[in-house]
């Protein structure tokens, strides 16, 4: 079985893309949802977080999201940190997942494939590319987060275009190219791919 990434910058609509791939049968597991369930369930995680960003970062047992972003996302060294504590567990997570897995290929979802180096550990990576204000325009429409917050995260992850070489297939979802049918001759090369 292929072991698949899918990544893109914030906005790019990497979850859309992950979800016409689950609806064609593919296995899909979603690293930020791991990420997050790995913070509320794992003790090592919790005690390391506790440990680096107080007693605050729980709030009647549940992640205190709007308290560890408000951090992070201001500073680096706190992001890093955050980073080293969660990535090893989602990335040995991921890995679990895979070996259960009994399609042809899985994919895994995940903003930070290169940043976290979790690259090493698949076969191809598929990189959603859509133009950075494309990009604020969608995340703006979710609500949550001004034009500023969204610039400093995007700022914070890896050069899109950057991302764009290292990926092996790009699937362009910027909303001039329908995206159903790129996402169908992807799957369909990714099948015989994982035939060889």
């Amino acid at each position: 079985m292929l072991k698949i990434g899918l990544t893109g910058g914030i906005g790019s609509g990497k979850s859309t893309i992950a979800k016409i791939f689950s609806t064609l049968g593919i296995p899909v597991y979603d690293a930020d949802i791991a990420a997050k369930e790995l913070m509320r369930s794992d003790p090592q995680i919790r005690a390391q977080l506790i440990a680096r960003f107080g007693e605050e970062v729980y709030q009647q047992g549940a992640l205190n999201r709007a308290y560890l972003a408000a951090i992070v996302f201001n500073d680096e060294a706190a992001l890093k940190d955050l980073n080293d504590i969660t990535h090893p567990a989602t990335i040995q997570d991921a890995e679990n997942w895979f070996q259960r897995q009994q399609a042809p290929y899985a994919i895994k979802e995940a903003a930070l494939i290169f940043e976290s180096g979790s690259e090493q550990f698949l076969d191809y990576v598929i990189g959603v590319w859509a133009p950075e204000q494309v990009r604020i325009q969608r995340v703006l429409a979710r609500g949550g987060l001004t034009e500023a917050q969204i610039k400093s995260r995007m700022a914070r992850q890896m050069n899109e275009e950057a991302k764009m070489k290292r990926s092996h297939f790009i699937i362009d979802n910027g909303g001039t190219t329908p995206v159903i049918p790129q996402v169908i001759a992807l799957h369909e090369k990714l099948l015989q791919l994982a035939e060889k």
